[in-house]
């Protein structure tokens, strides 16, 4: 199972993050976050994945922030449409189009970034002690992946688990993200939500709140002792 840790806010504890080679790294662009990133983002190494998260964001300011960056995944963790991730969808098919035939090969050599790979689209549903599954049809043939929060005040990062009962019932072959409120405590429940046959489609895990200092600071030493207890 994969691992994404984020809310990323601060140069020096990317880097030390990135140390620890989780998957995915999470950047906010939502204004009204407690973790929310306008910095630069430092060069990391080649394989975790660069995430945009955006809520209710303006396709034209998505597309900036995905070239700016050069970031691999967007997840929308607001109340966007299928036919908002369409157009998202075949806008980041034009991009990589474009890096293929403009951008200079020793660029990427020297960055460790590959850009002609597929960039992914990740979709949020927030669920806490039941869902619809319903409403994931419209967006089944377009995102890459779902990740499911819990249902709380802030779209994101509230600390709260949900009812993970609940994904027994998936009905998709979307694979998913599972998120919420997840730390050091969650290692045992992860391990048998792993044998569980609601975790088939699971895809990976996205941490956050729990494993922060303040928000957007990491504890680098716990983070680190949960990837080594929940690969153990």
């Amino acid at each position: 199972m994969k691992l994404k840790v984020c809310g990323m806010k601060y140069q020096d504890n990317m880097e030390a993050v990135a140390r620890l080679q989780p998957d995915y790294m999470g950047f906010i662009f939502y204004d009204k976050s407690s973790r929310y990133f306008d910095g630069e983002i430092p060069k990391i190494p080649y394989g975790i994945k660069k995430v945009g998260v955006f809520v209710n964001s303006d396709l034209d300011y998505v597309l900036h922030m995905i070239k700016k960056h050069k970031l691999n995944s967007i997840q929308l963790h607001g109340n966007e449409d299928s036919h908002y991730c369409a157009s998202l969808k075949f806008e980041l098919h034009l991009i990589k189009e474009h890096w293929k035939q403009s951008v200079w090969e020793p660029y990427h050599e020297r960055q460790g970034v590959n850009d002609y790979e597929k960039k992914e689209i990740i979709k949020v549903f927030s669920i806490k002690n039941k869902f619809n599954f319903n409403l994931l049809k419209p967006y089944e043939d377009i995102v890459d992946y779902f990740l499911f929060d819990t249902k709380g005040k802030f779209p994101g990062g509230n600390g709260h688990k949900f009812n993970w009962d609940v994904l027994k019932d998936y009905p998709s072959t979307t694979p998913f993200f599972l998120s919420g409120g997840i730390g050091l405590g969650e290692v045992e429940k992860l391990k048998e939500f792993q044998e569980s046959p609601a975790s088939k489609y699971c895809y990976a895990i996205d941490v956050n709140s729990k494993f922060e200092i303040e928000p957007g600071l990491k504890n680098i030493n716990e983070l680190e002792k949960f990837k080594h207890e929940l690969q153990h």
